[in-house]
């Protein structure tokens, strides 16, 4: 689904738009792109694929599929997962009949998925969402956002939250997709300083702060809707990788980018299992002890 003014961006814009990479381009030995007109996807068309190979799941951001694609998942027993920035989409969601909703704070890599209001507007930290969103839901709610380990998940099951998405420490593992240059960038200690830019994709997102974010996050850039400016920058990206420059690259990242330090998948999730179950015993019995306590009270004033 595109941004308004997708349909109507002519080659002016582009060219305007163009202008604050076409030096790093030259530099790079890569050519200067040239403007095409924008030819849309239809989201219908991608979502059929999902549902014709009967995936077990189905999540999405940016708003709510048509009814009808959520009445074939049900049917079809395949579970919906929702993204909501604020109580208010969270709402939404389970309104729409919506199986799971991933709270997903302003602290997580990658694209705000707000859709009620604009994301400059929805920018609520985990911390305040998940417990929000479980007030007003009760669908379970997936925390995200943030959380990078063991510390994370518990604090996340104590506001409320059933599940935990993690992805900035994943990307890390030499398993991901992410390339090379984005791995190696999130094992640096400077990893965690991130940013929120549209100059990426032409949508609000969260990487790691550097050289071209920088550039495209000055006043007056000119930022193609989406998603043009992702199609744009992408000629930038690719002949950056190939030259080994992280700086001339759009690296996603969240705010806990510097807890990334795992660099296989499986060991990864081994040890946290073994640290949340390290930590949640004790916070458990706790639990207990006080519930036996106050049941203890309970009873002796009623005697």
């Amino acid at each position: 689904m595109e941004d308004e003014g997708a349909r109507t961006a002519d080659e002016s814009r582009f060219n305007r738009s163009l202008a604050p990479l076409a030096a790093h381009l030259a530099a790079l030995g890569a050519p200067r792109p040239a403007y095409k007109p924008y030819s849309p996807k239809r989201f219908e068309d991608q979502a059929r694929v999902l549902l014709d190979a009967n995936v077990p799941a189905f999540s999405f951001i940016f708003g709510i599929p048509a009814r009808e694609i959520l009445d074939e998942c049900r049917a079809k027993g395949i579970v919906t997962i929702g993204t909501a920035t604020t109580p208010d989409e969270a709402a939404a969601l389970q309104d729409a009949g919506v199986d799971a909703i991933a709270a997903s704070g302003f602290e997580a890599g990658g694209h705000r998925g707000s859709f009620l209001r604009p994301a400059e507007d929805s920018l609520t930290g985990t911390l305040s969402l998940v417990p929000q969103a479980v007030d007003v839901v009760d669908a379970p709610v997936i925390a995200a956002g943030g959380i990078g380990d063991a510390r994370g998940v518990i604090a996340a099951l104590a506001l409320g939250a059933q599940g935990v998405q993690m992805g900035t420490v994943f990307l890390a593992c030499e398993e991901s997709g992410a390339s090379r240059l984005h791995r190696e960038a999130l094992r640096r200690r400077n990893a965690g300083h991130t940013a929120l830019t549209k100059g990426f994709t032409g949508r609000l997102a969260r990487g790691i702060h550097n050289r071209v974010m920088e550039k495209l996050n000055r006043n007056g850039a000119e930022i193609l809707p989406y998603p043009l400016q992702r199609e744009l920058v992408r000629n930038l990206a690719t002949a950056a990788e190939a030259a080994g420059r992280a700086d001339l690259v759009p690296m996603w990242a969240g705010q806990s980018a510097n807890l990334s330090t795992c660099t296989d998948v499986s060991a990864f999730l081994t040890s946290l299992v073994e640290e949340v179950s390290e930590i949640a015993g004790p916070i458990i019995q706790w639990s207990a002890a006080r519930r036996e306590q106050s049941c203890s009270s309970h009873r002796s004033q009623q005697r």
